[in-house]
């Protein structure tokens, strides 16, 4: 029978593989988008139900199949930043279509948003901090991982939501003095967000910033470096000197900046295996940072079979784990995963959990 960890447990396993202290699972999380919740409905609830270990926080009845919130297809959003969002599918996240700075002209005249409002979030209203405060208080009372969310795209995509992709690629290389201008000012509102967070003393604080493309980056290391990694740097070393790990989530292709993401100080590197080659992450990633390898979604998951996932999460563990610790899976279910591929996904993350004790 398989164990059902306490929050306590959970939380301590969690940070003795952060920190390479011989946790006693490799721990696998799944999230499930509220599209596949719509398509799959009790089907999926069942899978959810028979695994505890994966889903030990799930109970029957927590999800409403049908409430998409404000990810709803046709719906608009104007964010915290004037960004306007469009949601194009039902349950998914949704898009930009009007930049607030596409133009240079309205920099002049711009403002960020409040940092004492809150932490604002990708295309969703910011989260107050009496939200934030409560639920950190929540985790630490239940003894579970005391974790705060920074939102997702919160630097170089926030550069494009603001700016247009195509006129901030044209930023990074005409240079003008506007582009230097925006870069500091997001990175100490990104400062000012941590200093505030920090104050809590959470476990970890997350962040999300999609870097890749499927096979490429759409701008060089050389770019990287100068206009974003200082900002990582800054943001996560503010909190990495209070003692709180930083986990950065990731998604395309990004092994060209591998090194400098480990240097930048982040606790976790959550990056996909298909588009990054899980070779590429044990040379350059394994031992150096704990790596949250998300399982390819784009065929594994949604096309393999059954047992190809099966084999695949215990070659993985075999290639990347350690005793020691440093690796963790996450998978993101979408409607074009079945619910016997999700079965067979969270069955190999339960009968692969102590393999890792095994290696050297």
């Amino acid at each position: 029978m398989i164990h059902v960890p306490s929050p306590w447990e959970w939380r301590d396993n969690y940070l003795r593989t952060v920190e390479f202290r011989e946790p006693e699972w490799v721990i696998g999380k799944i999230y499930i988008s509220m599209d596949a919740w719509h398509k799959y409905r009790e089907e999926m609830e069942e899978v959810v139900l028979r695994h505890r270990l994966v889903f030990s926080f799930y109970r029957r009845g927590m999800v409403d199949f049908d409430d998409f919130g404000l990810r709803r297809r046709g719906n608009a959003f104007i964010d915290p930043w004037g960004c306007k969002w469009m949601f194009l599918q039902n349950g998914l996240q949704g898009q930009v279509v009007e930049h607030p700075l596409e133009n240079w002209a309205a920099w002049r005249s711009y403002s960020l948003p409040d940092p004492d409002e809150g932490i604002p979030q990708e295309g969703a209203p910011t989260v107050s901090w009496e939200a934030v405060e409560e639920a950190v208080e929540r985790a630490r009372e239940a003894g579970g991982l005391v974790e705060v969310g920074m939102g997702h795209g919160f630097f170089f995509q926030r550069l494009y939501y603001l700016r247009g992709f195509r006129n901030l690629m044209r930023d990074f290389i005409l240079k003008p003095p506007e582009i230097y201008e925006l870069v500091e000012a997001l990175t100490r509102f990104y400062e000012e967000l941590a200093r505030r967070v920090a104050r809590l003393k959470p476990d970890i604080v997350v962040f999300g910033d999609d870097l890749g493309m499927q096979d490429r980056m759409p701008i060089s290391p050389r770019t990287f470096r100068e206009f974003i990694y200082p900002a990582y740097r800054r943001v996560f070393g503010l909190l990495r000197s209070r003692g709180i790990h930083v986990y950065l989530h990731t998604d395309g292709h990004v092994v060209e900046v591998l090194d400098q993401l480990v240097e930048t100080g982040v606790s976790v590197l959550n990056v996909q295996d298909r588009v990054n080659g899980v070779n590429n992450l044990r040379r350059l990633l394994k031992g150096r940072v704990c790596i949250d390898l998300d399982v390819d979604r784009q065929r594994l998951l949604p096309r393999g079979s059954p047992r190809e996932i099966r084999e695949y999460i215990r070659r993985v563990i075999l290639e990347l784990g350690s005793r020691r610790g440093g690796l963790m899976f996450t998978a993101g279910i979408y409607s074009d995963t079945p619910p016997e591929n999700v079965d067979a996904l969270a069955s190999a993350l339960e009968d692969y959990a102590r393999l890792h004790r095994e290696l050297d």
